[in-house]
């Protein structure tokens, strides 16, 4: 590793937007945005020209400013992709009759799925060559495979464009035909009944992109006549269909960010009406599953961290609810996997998940031990049901992802596949540790945190910090190849596991949402602030991540403290949060209210507009930052990323750099495949050595 300073290119001027000011009116309030325009790509208006011409404008200022790095990139991108071994295969898992798995061809970005007959010694069958498929495209998502139950026909999505719109097609397995059925615009999750000519799945809404309804599609039909079985009228409920591990029944879910309902049919009566299984009601969640003739339920009536019950299929209203795992204020309930004579659930304990095994004969239980500080447990692919091994996960920020095949009677443990990392890589060369941050109020708040062996904790280091923080999402301490890269140049890399995620249990998740939204950002805060006080780094070395509503959070912390961050990247940030959320026609707004608050209602609209980080950009200095968005998002919109940069630069009056990226072929996820993502992996990575420095 050498240090010097990287030369940026002197004399570039960055573009400026053209400046159209649109007034914004509630509530008495009018807000002027001076960049409102540039949604007319989404909307498809008259100047979708112009907007597409800025973003490529700003595009080739970054790379015209970012050029001096491009040896860097070339360098981090190829000992990345050096660490990943090309050929490779996942572990086989048991489902009526067959070893279903997927391999990776050297030099390939896709997968191939197979499966064998009885044994894994049977000659292999080849499901589906996605790398075939994907041949000729910028962009390739296969999804949703599902295998009818005479074990002949597979039903999968795909998605071309990076909008979550996908195509379910169907193959026959004996013959290889793909048949003409092609059902568009759907959520890519088809679900067989047990006819072998049925098929269930979410239809969405193209415009607002929610799944609005459940359709039946019947093999040799058209598409366009397959029969509406549910349409969810609430538009801020999210609709799938899914199976249940017994194969008996076949199961409608709604659910909002805080209630839920389920509707169920038998499998073998794919013509029947779908029926309630329990009325939705205010705040109440729950989800089923189905063993042994009875129906499990994980819900969080009267249990905030919820709980799991049992009743009869006869009996399903909560009044015969009968508890198997009881409510405990200090454990969370994540979920379950039946198995003819167990249950495994997964938990979270102190911040920590956990594995939960529970004998169904005499309710007796234990937990697997795990002795690192920080890891993620948590239950794999249990698709067989008359086993009593469990198939688990395992990983920590210095142990690669590690699966195990788990004997639940006489707890035997087998380690069945370790990532495999090539280029000399050895767990002992890096520590992993386990802090804890006290909050403004008192709270305290988790910190995992991962260097290599060597790291001075004297304040001249560079670290970078990354968190979440919203939909009751955890964000667990997980091993990255790619993190090396940083790792090995004298970063560290730490986590904050700040209120709005649910690593602390539901409570936590409540904390951090609505109109308590700002402890997530504070939380962040506080846990640099730890860094920095136990000389982890300084603020000349500090740098931060996060995207989508973690960008929201990096967006709110540029505002709040732009002094203590050297570099910040925000990836496609959800940063226009009045302006996203009064829009019902913006994708995903609806299904928001409840996370963030409906800006229809005066209190929920000042406090939105307190937070919301293009609403508070002010003339004032911003630290180095580096923007990335899709073109295609169908999660948070192009405009949202492209607007904020546009009156940060405007109004900010510092020298320090500011690049939006657009990737111009992609969506939310960034690119597909195993090795494209890499390239934008480096390019951050880049943009943080750089500032560091670092330039090789």
């Amino acid at each position: 590793m050498k240090e010097t300073s990287y030369n940026w290119p002197a004399n570039m001027k960055a573009p400026v937007c053209e400046i159209k000011s649109t007034p914004l009116t509630a509530h008495g309030d009018t807000r002027t945005d001076n960049y409102y325009w540039l949604n007319e790509y989404f909307k498809k208006g008259p100047d979708s020209t112009k907007v597409v011409d800025y973003l490529v404008a700003e595009n080739k200022y970054y790379d015209t400013m970012m050029s001096g790095t491009k040896t860097l990139q070339e360098k981090l991108y190829t000992e990345m992709k050096a660490r990943i071994k090309e050929k490779d295969e996942s572990v086989p898992s048991f489902k009526q009759g067959y070893f279903y798995y997927s391999r990776q061809v050297e030099g390939k970005d896709y997968f191939v799925y197979c499966r064998k007959k009885g044994t894994l010694d049977a000659a292999e069958e080849v499901l589906l060559d996605v790398n075939a498929l994907a041949e000729g495209h910028n962009y390739f998502s296969a999804r949703g495979f599902a295998v009818s139950m005479d074990n002949n026909l597979m039903a999968y999505g795909i998605d071309m464009l990076s909008r979550r719109e996908y195509t379910i097609y169907i193959k026959n397995l004996q013959t290889g035909e793909t048949y003409k059925d092609a059902i568009t615009g759907t959520e890519g999750d088809p679900v067989w009944a047990n006819d072998n000519q049925s098929i269930f799945y979410a239809a969405k809404n193209l415009v607002t992109l929610l799944s609005e309804k459940i359709k039946k599609h019947v093999l040799g039909t058209a598409a366009a006549a397959d029969k509406i079985v549910y349409q969810e009228k609430d538009p801020s409920n999210y609709i799938g269909v899914s199976k249940t591990k017994s194969d008996k029944y076949i199961l409608i879910t709604s659910q909002a960010t805080l209630s839920s309902e389920i509707k169920w049919i038998d499998a073998s009566k794919p013509n029947d009406a779908f029926a309630v299984f329990q009325p939705r009601s205010k705040e109440v969640l729950y989800d089923v599953d189905h063993a042994n003739d009875r129906f499990y339920i994980r819900t969080n009536l009267h249990a905030k961290n919820f709980k799991i019950v049992t009743c009869t299929e006869d009996k399903k209203d909560s009044t015969n609810w009968k508890d198997l795992l009881p409510h405990s204020d200090s454990i969370l309930v994540q979920a379950f996997e039946l198995f003819k004579n167990f249950i495994a659930v997964s938990e979270r304990i102190n911040g920590l998940t956990q594995i939960h095994i529970i004998n169904v004969k005499d309710n007796t239980g234990y937990y697997l031990a795990f002795d690192e500080p920080a890891y993620t447990a948590s239950i794999g692919a249990n698709p067989d049901f008359n086993t009593d091994v469990l198939r688990f996960n395992y990983t920590s920020l210095t142990t690669p992802v590690s699966v195990y095949d788990y004997n639940m009677v006489n707890k035997e443990k087998k380690l069945m596949k370790q990532q495999e990392v090539l280029g000399g890589f050895k767990v002992a060369d890096y520590t992993t540790e386990r802090a804890f941050a006290t909050a403004k109020d008192g709270t305290k708040i988790p910190l995992s945190i991962v260097y290599k062996k060597g790291f001075n904790k004297n304040g001249n280091a560079p670290l970078l910090l990354y968190a979440y923080g919203s939909y009751g999402i955890s964000t667990d301490a997980a091993f990255s190849s790619v993190r090396l890269s940083l790792l090995n140049r004298g970063f560290a890399f730490a986590i904050a596991h700040i209120r709005g995620g649910e690593e602390m249990g539901r409570y936590w998740y409540e904390d951090g949402k609505t109109m308590k939204k700002k402890n997530t950002f504070n939380d962040f805060i506080d846990c640099a602030q730890w860094l920095l006080d136990n000389k982890y780094t300084s603020t000349k070395h500090l740098y931060i991540n996060g995207g989508s509503a973690g960008g929201l959070l990096m967006g709110a912390l540029v505002n709040m403290r732009p002094d203590l961050w050297n570099g910040v990247i925000a990836a496609v940030p959800f940063v226009d949060v009045v302006t996203t959320m009064s829009d019902p026609t913006i994708p995903l707004t609806t299904n928001e209210y409840d996370e963030w608050g409906n800006p229809a209602n005066k209190e929920s609209y000042d406090y939105m507009k307190s937070y919301s980080p293009y609403d508070n950009v002010e003339k004032k200095a911003y630290p180095n930052m580096l923007v990335t968005t899709g073109l295609h998002d169908s999660q948070v919109q192009y405009f949202e990323p492209a607007k904020w940069v546009a009156k940060l630069r405007a109004m900010k009056t510092d020298s320090n750099k500011l690049f939006l990226y657009t990737n111009m072929e992609a969506g939310h996820g960034g690119a597909s495949g195993r090795f494209k993502p890499l390239k934008d992996k480096a390019r951050e990575y880049a943009f943080f050595l750089a500032l560091e420095g670092i330039t090789e």
